[in-house]
């Protein structure tokens, strides 16, 4: 299991570099850009307006030819996408989620990580363990302790579901210090969360356990550590 998330820390940073990058990359388009793509915006438009204008306020055009197959593809386009936004049979990625974290002081002390669907998302939260990172070194890689996948959780409205995760599972005085971390809810989630700490923490061989419906079934365990 080791081997196979071995180069996840990078993977999701470099998704994270690469969804800032295309952000950026969208706000390149200039006002020439536009233009050529929308000639009737620079004038003209009065050579045209006369066969658009005849009926067009009372949907008149869907009378000329071909406009009906033009509408039923408008049909199956509103259709899809009205699936889209309720998400029917939709997986949860890390961008159709809200994350909250609080540190907790019990149980040896731990991270209680909130996720939560965003407005007008309903999708299906996969009772594994999420993919966290701290940073981009390997020991900043959390492994998990769960040897099963527990039940799926449907994430709508305030519906949530909890994760514990256990920054520094090891006795020294080690680790390294961190006020963020990322999540990704599987290997291959292309748009990983970045995450706010409640504060500064001490990190070293970070443990997750799988996603709960209950916030006390997700109390990762210490093996000792930190007691």
């Amino acid at each position: 299991m080791r081997s196979r998330l071995a180069n996840r820390p990078a993977r999701l940073a470099l998704a994270v570099a690469a969804t800032v990058a295309l952000a950026g990359g969208l706000t390149a388009c200039d006002d020439d850009d536009l233009a050529a793509s929308n000639p009737s915006a620079s004038g003209g438009s009065s050579s045209g307006g006369s066969s658009s204008s005849g009926g067009s306020s009372t949907g008149g055009s869907s009378s000329t030819g071909g406009s009906s197959d033009s509408n039923a593809d408008a049909g199956e386009d509103t259709n899809a996408d009205d699936a889209k936004k309720e998400g029917y049979g939709q997986v949860c990625g890390a961008n159709d989620l809200d994350f909250s974290v609080a540190k907790k002081t019990d149980a040896g002390g731990y991270l209680l990580v909130t996720a939560k669907a965003k407005s007008g998302i309903t999708c299906a939260l996969v009772g594994r363990y999420p993919i966290v990172t701290f940073g981009n070194e390997e020991d900043g890689e959390a492994t998990s302790p769960e040897q099963a996948v527990g039940d799926d959780i449907k994430l709508s409205g305030s519906t949530v579901a909890y994760t514990g995760i256990r920054p520094k599972n090891t006795k020294d005085e080690g680790g390294k210090e961190y006020e963020q971390m990322i999540i990704g809810l599987d290997e291959d989630d292309a748009n990983p969360a970045t995450v706010s700490l409640p504060e500064s923490t001490l990190v070293e061989k970070p443990i997750v356990v799988n996603w709960y419906a209950n916030a006390g079934d997700a109390v990762p365990p210490s093996n000792g550590a930190n007691t």
